[in-house]
């Protein structure tokens, strides 16, 4: 911290008193992949908070260290030598809640909640999508009707992701359903543990059940709990999308491959398997190697462009559909590689072959980051959108 230049050494003997460094023969769990361990995650946000080491950038007494973009990107590489869990139950705080705080919240807000976000203490989820309000997301109907200094929420959501773990949600509103759909929304945070809150779980095809329902019934929200302006939440909620599409905060699982291996963990193992001898299956397994490789290149290209521009871009979409593209080809490669034993639920695979659908229509479907690419980066017309300017509560009738 302060003036003086990180080096390399130096974050490493600092990692080194903190964390375990990965081999060639390191494993991880994938969480929303058949695992619901908590405590590693945890474990290691607490042991790394104090130093500031997950989220560099950070403000230091929010759990940073104010680390420059360079220091940003050393911490990250070395990071990649140790043993660093899947985050997933905090990556929304972490990578979404933590950059739309500091960006629109108030020093009371950051104070509050930055700081157990970095350390693991508490989880948030997003309630975002609704039954009516998927990939159209402007057309949330939650509603928050005003209640002097507070506002009372009625309304459902649903893919809620962690919420059976949160503490807290962000959670976008409908409070001004005369304008536009984009303009009559506002932003709150909210307390899982509220009256008026029921979190109903959904169990996917792999067993895990990290989505929800959640059925909101006049909930209450102190005005101090909302996230920018009234009339804001979409500009909050761009915030929150775009950090979701690039991935930010999300420094942790992966393949576990240590840092200067020979194969990335999947490769070896399909190696292991004798896959690799098969022309046809080395091929394909080439082939996401190689994508995984420009992949990498690409994002780390859009990544220097947020540093520059204080956050990401459209091009993150693109990293959204390449990580998506990437996890279901390992995955439908390595359970073809276990041939008839990949069916069964302990075959090579098997979990990540179910899990993988998924993936597609998390944070966005690809059809949805697709039009994004297409708008904001290829600069090609937008599809017709006759709502646009109309009150919601007649667009959403269909009385255009």
């Amino acid at each position: 911290m302060g003036d003086a230049v990180l080096r390399t050494p130096e974050v490493r003997e600092a990692l080194d008193a903190l964390l375990e460094r990965r081999t060639d023969e390191t494993r991880l769990t994938s969480m929303g992949a058949g695992s619901d361990d908590l405590d590693d995650g945890r474990a290691y946000l607490a042991a790394t908070v104090d130093g500031g080491w997950h989220v560099p950038t950070w403000p230091a007494e929010h759990g940073g260290r104010n680390a420059s973009p360079a220091e940003n990107h050393l911490i990250g590489s070395v990071l990649r030598e140790y043993v660093v869990p899947d985050l997933y139950p905090f990556a929304i705080g972490l990578g979404m809640v933590g950059p739309a705080l500091l960006s629109h919240g108030t020093a009371q807000q950051q104070d509050r909640w930055l700081r157990p976000i970095a350390s693991g203490a508490e989880i948030w989820c997003q309630m975002f999508s609704e039954p009516e309000a998927g990939s159209d997301l402007a057309n949330v109907a939650l509603s928050a009707q005003p209640d002097g200094e507070e506002w009372r929420l009625g309304g459902q959501k649903t893919w809620t992701s962690r919420a059976m773990w949160a503490q807290w949600a962000i959670c976008l509103t409908r409070t001004d359903p005369s304008q536009p759909k984009h303009k009559g929304l506002t932003m709150f945070v909210v307390a899982m543990d509220a009256p008026g809150i029921e979190v109903r779980s959904l169990r996917q095809m792999n067993n895990d059940a990290h989505f929800s329902e959640v059925f909101v019934d006049g909930a209450v929200v102190p005005d101090e709990w909302r996230i920018g302006d009234i009339g804001e939440g979409w500009r909050v909620a761009m915030t929150v999308l775009a950090h979701e599409r690039a991935g930010a905060g999300s420094r942790g699982g992966g393949d576990g491959s240590r840092r200067g291996a020979r194969l990335p963990i999947w490769l070896a193992d399909l190696e292991r398997l004798d896959a690799l001898s098969a022309p046809a299956l080395r091929n394909e397994a080439m082939q996401i190697h190689a994508t995984d490789m420009a992949s990498r290149w690409t994002s780390q290209r859009a990544a220097d462009e947020a540093r520059a521009g204080g956050s990401p871009g459209p091009a993150g979409s693109g990293a959204k559909l390449r990580t998506v593209e990437s996890y279901k080809g390992r995955a439908y490669t390595a359970n073809r590689a276990a041939g008839a034993h990949g069916m069964l639920e302990d075959g090579h695979g098997y979990i990540e072959t179910v899990t993988a659908p998924s993936m597609s229509i998390r944070g966005g479907t690809d059809e949805i980051q697709r039009n994004i690419l297409g708008e904001r980066v290829l600069g090609l017309p937008g599809e017709p959108r006759l709502d646009r300017d109309a009150p919601w509560r007649d667009s959403r009738k269909g009385m255009l």
